[in-house]
């Protein structure tokens, strides 16, 4: 179906506006070796009721988030997302994700963004937060970036801690001119958490920055402090990373435990699961390091007539005046997934924002003590506190267990020989408010029989 209809005589009225003879012209510069050369391979035309019969068929072939009982997180994490956020949302004065440019005419859009900045300082305990980093793996990369940025490059190294979720390292090391040089990477220990003795010895002078991540990967609470301790013999910056902000309802805000820079995953605050996305990064910092922050920053002041307004205060970027100096190349804006946040973070409000941590750290505590009484199921970081989400090992590899289960409309978790191929019989298991205590006993009961 057409949304832009055009006719030839259409066609070649623009044609003749910009001086070419054909649409082929516009594209001479790519070479014909990287052309297809044919037409794709697609049927014929279908009428739009047909066609969009199909399409609903192929759709119904997925089994959603809603379809199923869900036990997957690792970064992305199944919540209720209430009706008000999206009707928000979907108003039209909010359509579109760019920034505004003109204040004049873009009060609410700031006036959302400056909110939602509000918000975030408040509940990662931090000075001051931005806008506009695209998921928590640019984030924590954007951060890297940042704390050399912040030594004027005269501490090239970052160490990361070992539990940091490995989707997070690879956009990592993508940023980093070279990562074989500039990483050093400290291993989790026995417990889960980071080795606090390794983390001693590679915190060298020529550090800038420490990356912990915590909520860990594995789902584990990190000894904040105790980096940030460590951190301050060299002078080196701790970076607190999150994929679940949902957890600080609960946690000490990583502000408080001493971090420099804190950067995560917002998607837990009022987006959807999806495969790829809508996501939204997360980023707070001190108000001494405002400056070399990226991203986007919104401001409030007073005009002339001491009226409130809204303004861009930073846009590090700066594409359009001095581009080859820019701070990040972070450019679209996330304004649509902040606002969505926003929304969330007013309808919880404090005592909701904390209830809401309860019942799921709640809930995995339940699932956790049922899983741990099957024969055979073990839960190798027992001993360490968690918020919502653990491993699990069992007595066989849980790729495969995870196939049984799915038979059965139950997504067991996240096999985490997807990340790590020598833990093979390891499965990382979530919990969030939409997993009901019946969910949870038909898994440890379906789970029983097959490991049995």
């Amino acid at each position: 179906m057409r949304y832009i209809p055009h006719t030839p005589e259409d066609e070649r009225e623009m044609l003749d506006a910009i001086g070419i003879e054909s649409v082929e012209q516009l594209f001479r510069t790519i070479p014909d070796s990287l052309r297809l050369g044919r037409p794709l391979d697609l049927p014929p035309g279908a009428p739009e009721c047909k066609l969009k019969a199909e399409l609903e068929q192929l759709a119904a072939l997925n089994k959603d988030a809603t379809k199923v009982a869900s036990f997957a997180g690792a970064g992305l994490y199944n919540h209720y997302v209430p009706a008000a956020v999206g009707a928000v949302t979907s108003r039209s004065e909010f359509y579109t994700a760019y920034t505004p440019y003109q204040p004049e005419v873009s009060q609410g859009t700031l006036q959302a963004i400056f909110e939602f900045q509000t918000m975030q300082s408040r509940l990662l305990g931090m000075e001051v937060a931005n806008a506009s980093l695209y998921d928590g793996s640019t984030a924590v990369a954007e951060a890297a970036s940042m704390a050399v940025r912040i030594f004027r490059g005269k501490r090239p190294k970052i160490v990361l801690a070992g539990a940091v979720h490995p989707e997070y390292v690879e956009v990592l090391k993508t940023y980093q001119v070279s990562p074989e040089e500039s990483l050093v990477v400290v291993p989790a220990g026995a417990d889960g958490t980071t080795d606090l003795q390794e983390l001693t010895r590679a915190l060298t002078p020529d550090v800038a920055a420490v990356i912990i991540q915590s909520p860990n990967f594995f789902g584990l609470v990190e000894n904040l402090v105790a980096a940030r301790k460590l951190a301050d013999k060299t002078g080196a910056l701790l970076v607190a990373a999150f994929s679940e902000p949902l957890a600080f309802g609960l946690l000490r805000p990583p502000g408080e435990c001493g971090a420099d820079i804190v950067v995560g995953e917002g998607q837990s605050l009022g987006l959807p699961v999806g495969f790829g996305g809508p996501l939204l990064g997360l980023m707070a910092t001190r108000k001494k390091f405002v400056r070399a922050m990226p991203g986007r920053l919104v401001g409030m002041t007073r005009d002339r007539n001491d009226n409130q307004c809204f303004v861009v205060t930073l846009a590090t970027r700066e594409q359009h005046i001095r581009r080859a100096r820019a701070t990040s190349n972070i450019c679209t804006n996330e304004g649509l997934c902040a606002l969505a946040a926003a929304v969330y973070m007013s309808l919880l409000g404090n005592v909701g924002f904390e209830q809401l941590a309860r019942l799921n750290h709640n809930a995995s505590l339940y699932l956790a003590g049922k899983l741990a009484q099957i024969p055979g199921v073990s839960l190798p970081f027992s001993d360490s506190p968690w918020f919502n989400e653990f491993v699990v090992d069992l007595p066989r590899p849980a790729a495969d267990i995870c196939a049984r289960l799915a038979e059965h409309d139950v997504v067991a978790g996240v096999p985490l020989s997807r990340f790590f191929p020598d833990q093979d019989r390891r499965l990382l298991v979530t919990t969030t408010e939409l997993n009901t205590k019946a969910q949870m006993e038909r898994y440890c009961e379906l789970l029983a029989d097959i490991v049995a």
